[in-house]
């Protein structure tokens, strides 16, 4: 094994320890939001810690994607009322910059593309910004960092030199973001209906890329869908059935599976009729680490 490996290895192994040391905890605190003065979000609380999965799951158009996008920033919508902290601190005033640099990603549902701007540059660029200047990597040390990650997600070393995103498949967009994942290490991850669009086998990849990630260094994952069929292969710890800008319902894998045997329809009625009969903020309680499996 060349020499510039081994250090690779002796460092990836070494961050791994650190990660999975710490614990960050992000909270979503009777949160309402709106965009062009609609409402969009309606009291949502929720708090996801290291090495956790939530999903998130609701028919179209319920606000799952918008919660997304309000935790990371987006200028579009407006915060009405209520909170959201990392590890404590309020980061409603953050900018999207600092939110990523200090440790929350989101995984686009439809990815865009760069044309011009390499993956390796893009990655390269994004790992070194978001780390202290003794943390930032060579080039030669990148590379070798990039061509693990992509090994273990079935990627072709070549992905590497070609446009970010431009041309790619829908299953390649998608490992891509995983990628992205693997190489930036963030604390918390949001992912936008990652598995839409994706056969049978692109999905296992993707679940199983984050499912290792959960393991290596208790990623904190949000994973919002339509569908159970991920859950499958990357196992939640809680499921929460979100309807009309809230979350109405919390339980485990069953409520996924009862979502997959009736559809939303009569869990709809029953998580609305519950959320009616109880004035506390829906809260999960949060079971010891448990290590994703496939």
């Amino acid at each position: 094994m060349p020499q510039n490996r081994k250090r690779i290895d002796v460092e990836t192994k070494t961050m791994a320890i650190k990660l999975t040391q710490e614990t960050h905890t992000m909270q979503v605190k009777d949160l309402y939001a709106s965009v062009q003065g609609k409402a969009v979000l309606k009291g949502v609380n929720l708090t996801i810690k290291s090495g956790e999965v939530h999903a998130l799951m609701g028919p179209n158009g319920s606000g799952k994607s918008t919660l997304s996008a309000v935790i990371l920033g987006h200028p579009s919508y407006t915060i009405e009322s209520g909170d959201i902290l990392f590890n404590g601190d309020s980061i409603l005033q953050w900018t999207p910059e600092q939110r990523a640099k200090a440790g929350l990603f989101l995984a686009f549902q439809y990815p865009v593309e760069v044309p011009g701007v390499s993956v390796a540059n893009f990655l390269r660029t994004a790992y070194n910004e978001s780390r202290p200047k003794e943390r930032q990597l060579s080039v030669m040390k990148f590379n070798a960092l990039l061509e693990q990650e992509m090994k273990t997600l079935h990627m072709p070393p070549a992905m590497a030199e070609r446009y970010l995103n431009d041309g790619f498949s829908g299953g390649e967009k998608k490992r891509g973001e995983i990628l992205q994942m693997a190489i930036l290490s963030p604390k918390i991850a949001l992912m936008d209906e990652t598995d839409s669009g994706l056969d049978v086998d692109a999905l296992r990849i993707v679940a199983d890329g984050c499912a290792q990630l959960v393991k290596k260094s208790r990623l904190g994952v949000l994973l919002v869908t339509h569908y159970p069929r991920i859950l499958h292969y990357l196992k939640p710890d809680h499921v929460h059935l979100f309807v009309d800008g809230k979350i109405v319902q919390s339980g485990g894998m069953d409520l996924a599976e009862q979502v997959e045997k009736t559809g939303y329809g009569s869990l709809e009625k029953t998580g609305a009729k519950a959320m009616s009969t109880k004035a506390k903020p829906n809260t999960t309680p949060t079971p010891p680490h448990r290590e994703a499996c496939l």
